[in-house]
């Protein structure tokens, strides 16, 4: 037994060494079931958008009604550094676990206030001001969440299978964006158009309250990391910021790979619905379908590229997405805007979001493992936050903007920049994999 493999033992809850893995796998499925949750709560906003952007804002026409729900969707994004700085600190002060049940009340909070808020012909102004605030106050949350689940599962994994079990973080993120597909494609064939838009879309968030509670059972009952509970019987004052200062490098490292990384991401997993509905002509069931089909597929190689990773390194995936997302931005993006055919944007759509793995799979262990456990959580989640509130989540409302504008185009190149930057930002940055912070708790 190696070293590390002695600490990791040494560290570990009672029997956990006779069954490690098997410990390790209960904690990866109970740290995931909230992460599933709190991505539904989250991006059943961006399912429904196209069906509740009249109730809050019925003045316009369909882009410009979309336009604001996609700035309340950017401001969600633009407090997510003080929900990541906040839950950061809170979750290598009292633990990873805290921090994640902590978020997931904010969600299901958020959630329900959203399900339950009178519409602009009832309450006027109040309408969209709640709904302003109830995703400011989900904004916190998930700047929270994302740092707390990347360190909770990278520091639960195993070192031979690090990569495998840390893409689960997004197994669970995609697979809570497909089931508020699913619950999309399932209210639009069961119930009437007119229905849907007047009040049937309150039923989604609804569900994501109730699944909010749910959650929680499970994860009060996780187990905390062996790392952080290693760190906390060491029993000595941290100075956060002090550490934070220390680690200028790992820092912008993390903002470069966020920049374009989360740009991509949400171009083609959030925003491509609203683009095949308003820009390719698809209809909204159409175009529900299209997101649905090769988000699934999305969801399934995550793992596969997770598993690469623990062969091959992290930075070569790194480096393959930026090269192959610089190249083929533009033509994917074109060749969609005049496509009616659906299986040619299912297939445009899937391939975009296959190369988008080679980063998603390990985006929260590559940045875990370049911490201290001191400061994980918040040397992960700040500069994430910054980057996906500067570029990744504002992407949907600068689409629009240039489209408003006759500049559609523009938008492509736009995110071809942002992953020119992360390119760089990948050949610049050593391979985790083989100096890991995680191997030195």
């Amino acid at each position: 037994m190696s070293s590390v493999e002695t600490v990791e033992a040494t560290h570990a809850p009672a029997g956990a060494a006779k069954r490690s893995m098997a410990w390790r796998i209960k904690a990866i499925f109970g740290g995931s079931i909230g992460n599933l949750v709190e991505w539904y709560d989250w991006y059943v906003y961006s399912a429904f958008a196209l069906y509740f952007a009249k109730s809050f804002f019925p003045s316009g026409d369909q882009t410009a009604q979309l336009l604001n729900t996609a700035a309340v969707f950017a401001a969600g994004f633009i407090v997510r550094p003080i929900g990541s700085w906040l839950m950061g600190v809170y979750a290598d002060k009292h633990g990873r676990r805290a921090a994640l049940v902590m978020s997931m009340v904010v969600m299901g909070l958020g959630s329900l206030v959203i399900a339950i808020t009178p519409d602009f012909a009832a309450i006027g102004f109040f309408a969209p001001l709640i709904l302003v605030l109830a995703r400011i106050g989900q904004g916190l949350s998930v700047g929270g969440e994302y740092a707390a689940s990347a360190t909770y599962l990278s520091e639960v994994a195993g070192k031979n299978l690090r990569g495998f079990f840390g893409s689960f973080q997004y197994v669970t993120l995609i697979m809570g964006q497909l089931l508020a597909l699913a619950t999309a494609v399932v209210l639009q064939t069961q119930m009437d158009p007119a229905d849907l838009a007047a009040w049937g879309w309150r039923i989604p968030f609804a569900i994501g309250a109730v699944l909010s509670i749910l959650a929680l059972f499970v994860m009060l009952r996780l187990e905390e990391t062996e790392s952080f509970e290693a760190v906390k019987k060491k029993a000595k004052p941290i100075n956060s910021w002090k550490m934070m200062a220390e680690h200028p490098k790992e820092l912008l490292i993390v903002l470069g790979l966020t920049c374009g990384g989360s740009l991509g991401f949400y171009t083609f997993s959030t925003y491509i619905q609203q683009f095949l509905a308003n820009t390719s002509g698809f209809t909204k069931e159409a175009a529900t379908e299209i997101t649905t089909v090769a988000m699934l597929i999305f969801m399934c190689v995550q793992p596969l590229f997770g598993w690469i990773s623990d062969k091959v390194g992290r930075k070569p995936l790194l480096i393959a997405f930026g090269i192959l997302g610089t190249l083929m931005t533009v033509p994917i993006m074109s060749t969609l805007e005049g496509t009616k055919d659906a299986t040619t944007a299912i297939t445009l759509v899937s391939l975009a979001l296959i190369v988008q793995s080679c980063y998603t799979s390990i985006s929260g262990l590559f940045k875990a493992e370049m911490f201290p456990t001191e400061i994980r959580a918040l040397g992960v989640g700040l500069p994430y936050a910054l980057g996906v509130s500067l570029v990744g989540g504002t992407g949907p409302f600068v689409a629009l903007l240039f489209k408003n504008e006759g500049h559609e185009s523009l938008f492509y190149w736009y995110v071809t920049f942002f992953i020119a930057i992360f390119l760089a930002t990948a050949i610049y940055a050593r391979d985790m994999k083989a100096h890991s912070k995680i191997l030195e708790d």
